[in-house]
């Protein structure tokens, strides 16, 4: 029998949700300068499949490899970690 491989798994901030179905998530990952040694940021921009439209902008999600999905769509979403703050909600503060 053979065994079935763990799916890569990486927590990110959702940037946009305006496809249908499609969240864009920003993972950062920090790593030593190979040089230098300081602290480097990167980050990079995963397009993740969210079947019931459960993520908003700025929600912290897990997402997990699958089969691809669309041509740039490799990775589905798993859970919301955590709400993100409501944008509108700040916006309509401040102009009142």
């Amino acid at each position: 029998m053979k065994e079935q491989a763990t799916k890569k798994q990486r927590m990110g901030v959702v940037v946009s949700a305006a496809g249908a179905k499609t969240i864009v998530v920003k993972v950062e990952r920090r790593a030593p300068h190979p040089k230098y040694g300081k602290m480097v940021r990167s980050a990079k921009k995963y397009h993740a499949h969210d079947e019931e439209g459960a993520a908003r902008v700025s929600d912290v999600v897990r997402i997990e490899e699958c089969r691809p999905m669309s041509r740039l769509k490799r990775w589905r979403l798993v859970n919301v970690v955590q709400r993100g703050a409501q944008a509108g909600g700040a916006e309509e503060q401040a102009g009142a």
